[in-house]
């Protein structure tokens, strides 16, 4: 069962595999690649108008490039990392939308795609409400 009330993203960084000289980068990222790859994959999407697919400036996984996150209110929030540009996007969309369907966002190992089974890096449980003392 899904909560449809939940505002959930797909974040890709679009600083990931990117060319760098003289302090500038060069030509099109990878994580920019990877954006426009699920962009175009996700418009035959069932989740297109729910799970907003994302461009965000680097989050700090360069060594693991190309990373994307998950996140969600009230949800666990995932951050992968070693994701293929040429590879990766089915799957990516596959996983996305079983966090989608999880009341918590919970996605054990074996029913993760192949590419999202090792390339996780961070697994964030979500904020609980906290009392006033």
């Amino acid at each position: 069962m899904s909560n449809n009330t939940t505002n959930h993203n797909l974040l890709i960084c679009k600083t990931c595999a990117s060319v760098w000289q003289d302090g500038k980068r060069i030509g099109e990222s990878g994580g920019e690649k990877l954006w426009q790859k699920l962009q175009q994959l996700a418009e035959n999407w069932d989740l297109y108008h729910n799970f907003p697919i994302q461009a965000v400036e680097c989050m700090s996984a360069c060594n693991r490039s190309c990373v994307i996150a998950f996140i969600a209110e009230n949800k666990i929030t995932y951050l992968f990392g070693d994701l293929s540009v040429e590879n990766s996007p089915e799957e990516i969309l596959q996983c996305a939308s079983k966090y989608y369907h999880h009341p918590d966002g919970f996605l054990p190992w074996a029913e993760r795609p192949e590419s999202l089974k090792n390339g996780i890096l961070a697994k964030i449980p979500p904020i609980k409400g906290t009392k006033k003392l």
